[in-house]
């Protein structure tokens, strides 16, 4: 198809004098259509928004009047007609577009007010396939669209926060808009429909079980603006995406400051490691900093549950995430406040406990609700140089994988409960990971080095520190499980452990020197299970 390569130079103000209203969304839809009313603009409106117009009391015309041809099958077509997109096309400075809106009774169309079925609310709630398809809306695009390629005349708006802004510039501008402001309402115009289109393309590839589907989107919704990204030189911005997975995206903050780039990535690691607790299995508790754990716990309270974690590396705690599984009160609230703390973020959190960490002004106490559903299903993005990394989310569970126990000592019921709360935790860590946990509580953390010995010998090194800081005789390694994230390349590494005093080890297998391993282990006298399940977290 042949492109125009007619050139007509755009006006800068481009009064208003006839408005198409369309909206499923409307919030703020009688007081932005009152105003226009007032400025003496012409308002035209399909099926529910015509008959909100006019319930209020204010003159709206139907489009079915300007198309001359009713709405039909159950609205599905009502504005795919040639009287609304050559209304919203048209070039009106251009003679033959002018002349043919004159034969063919064609009205201009200067503002467009449209939002879209809501196809995002419906998927989020789960709603059956035929329901979510119904809900795809196929004329709001279309005028969003050909109103927003024709900005150079026409202003669309999508969104009703946009409304108060726009009528302020119609009342500075003698009920026209200049340029500059259509041009930027036609980005967000498009964005809008860019997104919406990738939530459907979503659901279907979901729905369809399509893993890899040859093209794929993404889109997300400005929540906040941040002041920096990761540093202080980088621009950034918190998008959400409208999954309904409770976290650090759908909270509530009950106060503090707004959380930076940082602290929502951090948050974002000690929810999803917490939320791997069941509540119903007790209190835990992780502190995380820099996106790693510095300490996790279990315990009969949510104040044990954090003393436990916060011995394993009070010096990292310091500006770090505390995460709970279970209601923040004001016995954890009191010892949480004690030293420097970020973000708590928990389900929910006693009014009492919400007085004692509203004393500390900077500490943002954040609530979700619930918790993250670790087995879920969900997809992760990771954007590298001119491309995206998309995978399922890592949802598997040490409590429904077959472990095998392959040295001649089986661990005690005691260690193999350690055992898997220490895999738990590693699957949270920066590979390579080495975990060491005694009694339901980490005692040494390794984290994102390049060889896994060297993991196993920062986690003893830290657990060594741990114990001067306590003013304990050894380490509480002695004694402990280790998790492994991955498999032992060789030996070296299970031996560090060793000699930091695990007495049971967990990883998933699978070294083409299981073997040897296997033999060290059995050599020491320790008990080895085999997950058959890596955990690599990069």
């Amino acid at each position: 198809m042949a492109v125009s390569s007619k050139r007509v130079p755009a006006p800068d103000l481009v009064t208003i004098r006839r408005a198409l209203l369309s909206v499923s969304d409307k919030q703020g839809l009688i007081e932005f259509a009152t105003a226009l009313s007032k400025l003496g603009v012409e308002l035209l409106s399909t099926g529910g928004t015509a008959r909100a117009i006019a319930e209020a009391g204010l003159p709206v015309r139907d489009v079915s009047d300007v198309t001359g041809f009713p709405e039909i099958m159950d609205g599905r077509v009502k504005t795919l007609h040639p009287g609304v997109h050559g209304g919203l096309l048209a070039i009106r400075d251009d003679a033959e577009h002018a002349e043919a809106m004159q034969k063919h009774g064609i009205v201009p169309i200067d503002l467009a007010v449209i939002n879209l079925y809501p196809f995002e609310e419906v998927r989020a709630k789960g709603a059956d396939y035929e329901t979510s398809v119904e809900n795809i809306d196929i004329g709001g695009p279309a005028m969003i669209r050909a109103a927003a390629k024709n900005h150079a005349y026409v202003t669309i708006v999508t969104d009703p926060e946009d409304y108060g802004a726009v009528l302020e510039g119609l009342e500075a501008h003698s009920g026209a808009l200049p340029l500059a402001a259509r041009k930027e309402l036609a980005a967000k115009a498009y964005a809008r429909t860019a997104a919406y289109d990738a939530a459907i393309s979503g659901w279907f590839a979901e729905a369809l079980d399509l893993p890899a589907p040859r093209h794929r989107s993404f889109a997300g919704k400005l929540k906040t603006v941040m002041r920096y990204g990761e540093n202080p030189h980088q621009q950034a911005g918190f998008y959400v995406t409208g999954e309904h997975r409770p976290g650090v995206a759908t909270a509530t903050l009950h106060q503090g400051k707004a959380l930076s780039y940082n602290n929502i990535n951090d948050t974002d690691a000690a929810f999803e490691l917490v939320s791997e607790f069941a509540a119903a299995s007790g209190p835990a508790c992780a502190i995380i900093k820099h996106a790693n754990p510095c300490g996790v716990a279990v315990g009969p309270s949510a104040l044990e549950a954090y003393r436990k974690a916060l011995v394993c590396d009070q010096t990292s705690a310091f500006g770090g995430i505390v995460a709970l599984n279970t209601e923040l009160d004001a016995e954890a609230a009191r010892a949480i406040t004690e030293i420097f703390i970020e973000v708590i973020i928990a389900p929910s959190a006693t009014e009492e406990a919400m007085a004692i960490v509203a004393a500390k002004k900077n500490l943002r106490l954040m609530t979700t609700g619930a918790l993250a559903d670790p087995a879920a299903a969900g997809m992760t993005v990771r954007s590298v140089a001119g491309g995206l990394l998309v995978q399922n989310r890592d949802n598997a569970l040490v409590d429904q994988m077959d472990l095998k126990i392959v040295t001649k000592r089986a661990p005690s019921e005691t260690e193999l409960a350690d055992l898997r709360f220490a895999f738990r935790v590693a699957k949270h860590v920066k590979s390579n990971a080495i975990v060491y946990a005694k009694h339901g509580a980490t005692v040494g953390i390794g984290a994102g080095q390049m060889s896994r010995v060297d993991s196993a010998r920062i986690a003893a090194r830290k657990a060594i520190d741990a114990a001067e800081v306590l003013g304990l005789p050894e380490p509480l390694t002695r004694g402990s499980v280790v998790a492994s994230d991955a498999f032992f390349p060789f030996a070296d590494g299970l031996l560090t452990a060793i000699e930091a005093g695990a007495t049971a080890v967990i990883q998933p297998g699978g070294s083409m020197r299981d073997d040897e391993v296997i033999a060290a282990a059995d050599e020491a006298g320790i008990a080895m299970v085999f997950t058959g399940v890596r955990h690599f977290r990069h």
